[in-house]
C-alpha cells in the first residue's frame, strides 16, 4: 500500500454560505454543484459536501485498491464509520476511525 492524501472533504450544513467563504479563500470553484463544490488548491483537492457536519472534515487517502486498504486497516484495529459507496464513476469512498475516533477516509477503487 502507497497512499497518498491528495483531498480534504469539509462537510457543510449551509452549502451556499460556506461556499461563500472557501470562494474567497481559494477562488472561484472548478466544481460547483448542489452535492459537492470542489476547489484545485495547488494540486490539493479541497472540497465542501453537504450532510453531517457534527465530524469535521475528513482528509482522503488514495489507494489503489479501496476494500484491501479498508481490511488491513481494520484488522489493525480501525472501526467503520462509513461503508464503502460509490461516488464517481472510477472512484470509490469510505470513513474509518482510529483507535482514538479520528477519520481515516479512503478514495479508491
Amino acid at each position: 500500500m502507497n497512499p497518498a492524501i491528495r483531498s480534504l472533504v469539509v462537510p457543510v450544513a449551509d452549502l451556499d454560505t460556506t461556499k461563500a467563504v472557501y470562494t474567497a479563500l481559494f477562488g472561484t470553484p472548478h466544481t460547483d454543484q448542489p452535492y459537492y463544490v470542489g476547489y484545485n488548491v495547488n494540486g490539493f483537492e479541497v472540497s465542501l459536501a453537504p450532510g453531517e457536519t457534527t465530524d469535521g472534515p475528513v482528509a482522503y487517502a488514495d489507494v489503489d485498491d479501496l476494500d484491501a486498504a479498508r481490511a488491513t486497516l481494520l484488522a489493525a484495529g480501525a472501526t467503520e464509520r462509513s461503508a464503502p459507496r460509490q461516488v464517481a464513476p472510477q472512484a470509490r469512498v469510505c470513513v474509518l476511525a482510529d483507535p482514538n475516533g479520528n477519520p481515516i477516509g479512503l478514495r479508491g477503487r
